[in-house]
């Protein structure tokens, strides 16, 4: 089965810090947009920012040794790219709820990760692997 992108709509504040967060931060190239949403290109993956408010819920569960925001999205990236990403992010001075880190090391899953919010508290979580076949690793 070859894989589809997927899709996603959430809540902004504000399109114009979402269009410099997604567009601007992130690198994520703008599609269609309109007063009320922008489409972004999410890694190749469609993800859309509509106007009407920030992000509700800021539950968290913990995950080796971290809480981790409930809900959150991302995307599982090179090792190469997610680097890429965390220094700009770093060099940006955002603010992680969880900092770039590696997490379950040296067990099945061992992953890169990182946890930060956009302006509108939506948390997103971007990840890689050393090993791609270790995604779904028990």
């Amino acid at each position: 089965m070859s894989l589809r992108p997927f899709h996603l709509a959430f809540p902004v504040r504000d399109l114009a810090e979402a269009r410099a967060f997604y567009g601007g931060l992130m690198g994520c190239a703008e599609g269609r947009s309109s007063e009320e949403w922008i489409d972004f290109d999410f890694y190749g993956h469609q993800i859309v920012a509509h106007t009407g408010g920030e992000a509700g819920d800021r539950a968290s569960n913990p995950v080796d040794g971290h809480d981790v925001p409930v809900p959150h999205f991302g995307v599982v990236l090179t090792m190469e790219d997610w680097q890429a990403l965390a220094d700009r992010l770093v060099a940006a001075g955002v603010e992680f709820a969880i900092e770039p880190t590696i997490r379950f090391k040296g067990q099945p899953g061992e992953q890169a990760t990182m946890f930060f919010r956009d302006p509108s508290g939506n948390a997103l979580e971007m990840k890689a692997f050393a090993n791609d076949a270790m995604l779904f690793a028990t």
